[in-house]
């Protein structure tokens, strides 16, 4: 889980890099690509039936909420730092007991109220309307986080009758599918910019990618071997490395401030996702949680 964290982490670093130089479109399209080139050699491997989905309607909703996040990543991740960008998004668990109470009409408790409460209190820390820190930037991670809690209810009310897999392969396959004829029919050059970029532009590309992939691999295989109220907290780890990557390449750091905001996100984010857990734990229900929407 660390792991795929520190994956997460990366690929937004070098979608902020790479942002400076290369279209959004050609970096949306390289990340889902690569994804679903992995996982269709992955399934060819190990089992060719998983490549058949019990749900297409659901896997092909879920792929497009899950694009519509990276969407919104890549375009905010060119205004704001890694970091802080990283901890809004972490409001997910949070905001997912909203949708809950408002779409799927489930009590919500008191604490699950004060808990989002809080969680929007430390995003406020963070962003502090008025500084002029972040500007307008700052709704393209909460729109983020809204798109990757409705993909975590969608997630949670079918995941379970899909494998793990399957499901991986079809977040690929569906973000391709979309994007490749906007980017064939984009007014930019892209097979020129291609042909121009150097090598190590061209290696970032398929970093970008490999890091997606390798993080939801990483993520899955983790939950086959540990329970998930166990592996909850370390999500949270994808902030610290963000902050460490961040600081790395771009010489950037949260103020006193962004730490505080982004620690109170991540507690209340993480105890929210352990509620969660836990509830459906009492009800018996399988849990899939995928909490990071990269």
């Amino acid at each position: 889980m660390v792991a795929s964290a520190a994956c997460f982490a990366s690929l937004d670093t070098t979608t902020r890099y790479l942002g400076a130089l290369l279209p959004i479109q050609l970096m949306l399209w390289s990340r889902y690509a690569v994804h679903a080139a992995v996982m269709a050699v992955w399934l060819g491997l190990t089992g060719r039936g998983q490549f058949r989905a019990a749900n297409l309607r659901f896997q092909l909703l879920r792929g497009a909420l899950l694009l519509g996040s990276s969407t919104l990543a890549f375009h905010g991740l060119q205004h704001m730092p890694v970091a802080e960008f990283t901890a809004i998004v972490m409001l997910t668990p949070v905001l997912v007991t909203v949708l809950a109470a408002w779409v799927l009409h489930e009590r919500v408790s008191a604490l699950r109220w004060a808990l989002v409460c809080g969680g929007m209190a430390g995003a406020l820390i963070v962003i502090r309307p008025g500084s002029g820190l972040f500007g307008w930037a700052v709704l393209m991670p909460l729109a983020a986080a809204f798109s990757n809690a409705a993909f975590q209810v969608l997630t949670s009310k079918h995941g379970r009758h899909e494998s793990a897999l399957t499901t991986n392969f079809y977040t690929g396959l569906t973000g391709t599918a979309i994007l490749t004829p906007i980017v064939l029919t984009s007014h930019v050059d892209i097979t020129g910019l291609l042909a121009a970029a150097p090598a190590q532009q061209l290696g970032l590309l398929l970093a970008l990618g490999s890091f997606g992939t390798a993080g939801h691999l990483l993520l899955i295989m983790s939950l086959g071997r540990a329970g998930t109220a166990t592996l909850m907290p370390f999500v949270y780890t994808q902030i610290a490395f963000a902050a460490l990557v961040g600081w790395i390449v771009f010489r950037a750091s949260p103020d006193f401030w962004g730490w505080v905001g982004m620690a109170v996100i991540a507690v209340c984010g993480a105890a929210s996702a352990w509620l969660n857990i836990r509830e459906r734990r009492q009800l018996q229900e399988p849990v899939v949680a995928d909490t990071i929407a990269d």
